[in-house]
């Protein structure tokens, strides 16, 4: 994945209104009439929304009859996990290489 796609999903996330989409979207698949209902939001914001999720690859949609249900896109939030995975390990390798060094020390 490219960092324009993470700097898209970050900015998509970032965003309080749609951070509280995707907590709802945890619970199940949703239109954007219950999305808006559900939240308090107007029904072309929170249009506007979904279609950013969408863009950031977090949300898919699912067009059945005439609606169209939104539902969390878990191969987006694979690739967050897997970036920020990187980072983590690298952490983790710092602070075993510190404990193994302290340990050093101390014999």
């Amino acid at each position: 994945m490219s960092n324009a796609n993470h700097i898209k999903m970050f900015q998509a996330v970032g965003d309080e209104k749609r951070h509280k989409i995707l907590e709802l979207l945890q619970g199940g698949a949703k239109t954007v009439g219950e999305i808006a209902d559900e939240l308090g939001y107007l029904q072309p914001q929170t249009s506007k929304h979904l279609k950013i999720l969408h863009e950031a690859g977090l949300v898919r949609v699912e067009a059945v009859a005439n609606k169209r249900f939104y539902h969390l896109e878990k191969s987006g939030f694979i690739a967050l996990q897997n970036w920020l995975s990187s980072y983590i390990q690298q952490w983790e390798d710092q602070l075993d290489r510190l404990e193994a060094h302290l340990k050093e020390e101390e014999s």
